[in-house]
């Protein structure tokens, strides 16, 4: 969702676009372009996405911006008369942003790790080397950030998984994991929103949803939330 800012954004130029930082921009469709941010998946680049949405909110001509994991998705009100302006608009843009950290709300979610829920624990622990309890531990001991909501309503991917817990995303995805299940994506940590296909590895299950369409605000994360994880059960 984007973060609402009163100041415009000052217009580009050529000059700003040759020192611009190696962001990588394509269109989809003939409304929407997509930015990128250089560098992998991390908290500096998440931050000046969230920077750069705050700063093209205020431009009238865009009817939509839609942060994701390292990237930031501008809708146009009307297919742009000039590609050249808005490849140059951007780039400015992004030259412009500074990281910010929005101070998003601390979520506890008790899990209980292991169990009949956890179907991938122990391909994880094949892949990292490490014991279930070992898993259990890195797990619960980090804090994580949301970085964007997508995938499936209330979803959140989830940043601060450590690096030695990193397992690739399962081949063939289980057909029925239910909602509320505690999932390891690659480098990424969630909670899956709803029941159903699932290629990210399951090593626990927290009794809660992360989307309520009837609530206040149906999700129960946001961008720049913090998340932790705190152990309920522990069955190995």
């Amino acid at each position: 969702m984007p973060v609402k800012s009163h100041s415009a954004l000052p217009p580009a130029s050529a000059p700003a676009l040759v020192c611009s930082s190696d962001i990588k921009l394509s269109t989809i469709g003939a409304r929407a372009w997509l930015v990128e941010a250089p560098g992998g998946f991390d908290l500096p680049a998440q931050r000046r996405i969230w920077s750069l949405a705050r700063l093209l909110h205020a431009d009238e001509a865009i009817e939509a911006l839609i942060p994701g994991v390292t990237n930031l998705l501008v809708l146009f009100r009307h297919i742009p008369a000039d590609e050249t302006a808005v490849r140059m608009q951007l780039h400015a843009a992004w030259d412009q942003a500074q990281a910010i950290s929005p101070q998003g709300k601390l979520i506890e979610i008790p899990v209980h790790y292991g169990g009949e829920h956890a179907i991938d624990l122990e391909a994880v622990c094949r892949h990292t080397g490490l014991s279930p309890r070992e898993v259990v531990r890195l797990h619960h001991q980090s804090e994580y950030t949301v970085f964007a909501l997508g995938s499936a309503p209330g979803f959140g991917y989830l940043h601060g998984l450590d690096p030695l817990l990193a397992t690739p995303r399962k081949k063939v995805p289980s057909l029925s994991m239910l909602k509320g299940t505690v999932t390891i994506g690659g480098a990424q940590a969630g909670v899956s929103a709803l029941t159903g296909p699932n290629g990210w590895n399951a090593i626990g299950f927290a009794e809660l949803a992360v989307f309520d369409p009837l609530a206040a605000s149906p999700a129960l994360m946001a961008p720049g939330d913090r998340i932790r994880f705190l152990p309920q059960r522990i069955e190995l």
